[in-house]
């Protein structure tokens, strides 16, 4: 395709968009909301998950060795560990540590602390995947010279639960949202390309191709669908750091000891979202519009 040509469709796609400047802002106000519920929602959904990072980071599982046990076996236990698969770090504990830690904890009552002979070296275990957790401590279980072992399985199951959940919820709403956008912005091209039909007959009589007469109005939901993504960025980039802002300013940060995303870290994601989003949209809803009017 000649340059000429291509600048030719270009243009006409940006005539488009001013020559049906009612259409074109219906069209990008609706598209604008779609977005921004989408961005909100994404916003919420890449904190959760990094919540769940944070988390996850603090699950560990303590592995009990049996009192009197060489140290060449207790060595060799942690290897055996480590080399686990979703294993990330071992940190061993000894039983004057074990000691020393419990006193800390109950620093009112240091004597009673010195009576206990309980204590037992341990292995602390820590994870690059806690979903592995239950098998990694099944196996475990079975190891020569472990006493017992103490984890957090139960949290470690709801945070799993918590994770399937908002996967298969972002899925759904991201569906219905496209869906939606598609709709719109189909339908409201939909309405110029009927205002042009007169106008299209005639280029096919003369010979034009469905392609030719297709990509102007193709630029045309691109256009709309990339202006669209830059004002909903600014929009939820402003709510976002606002809320945040004063969440941060409140005591409730401080309370539950997780941090929240900066903007910044999600703009990439964001514009890279967006942009798909934006101009997939625009190409579809512009291709289902034309369907009709470009039949033989």
């Amino acid at each position: 395709m000649k340059f000429s040509v291509i600048g030719y469709l270009i243009g006409e796609g940006f005539r488009n968009v001013f020559k049906n400047l009612k259409s074109t802002l219906a069209c990008l106000g609706i598209m604008c909301a779609t977005m921004v519920i989408f961005g909100i929602f994404f916003a919420i959904i890449e904190n959760i998950n990094h919540a769940i990072q944070q988390v996850e980071g603090t699950q560990a599982m303590e592995v009990f060795i049996l009192k009197g046990t060489s140290d060449d076996r207790i060595k060799e236990l942690g290897e055996q560990i480590l080399a686990l698969e979703g294993v990330n770090t071992i940190k061993f504990k000894s039983e004057e540590d074990a000691k020393t830690q419990m006193k800390q904890k109950f620093s009112t009552s240091p004597d009673l602390i010195d009576s206990v002979t309980m204590f037992k070296p341990s292995y602390v275990v820590t994870f690059t995947d806690i979903t592995l957790m239950k098998t990694v401590r099944e196996t475990v279980n079975e190891f020569d010279d472990v006493a017992s072992i103490q984890s957090s399985q139960d949290t470690v199951n709801k945070l799993i639960s918590i994770a399937n959940g908002i996967k298969i919820t972002s899925i759904v709403i991201l569906v219905l949202l496209v869906a939606i956008s598609i709709f719109i912005i189909s339908n409201t091209i939909k309405l110029t390309v009927h205002a042009r039909r007169k106008e299209i007959s005639i280029m096919k009589y003369v010979g034009a191709t469905n392609s030719f007469i297709r990509w102007p109005f193709i630029v045309e939901g691109i256009i709309i669908g990339v202006v669209a993504g830059l004002i909903s960025i600014l929009i939820v980039g402003g709510l976002y750091n606002f809320v945040t802002g004063k969440i941060v300013d409140s005591s409730l940060s401080n309370m539950i000891g997780i941090s929240l995303l900066e903007f910044r870290e999600m703009f990439t994601m964001i514009i890279i979202v967006y942009s798909i989003l934006g101009i997939g949209i625009g190409i579809l809803g512009s291709g289902i519009s034309m369907r009709k009017y470009l039949e033989v």
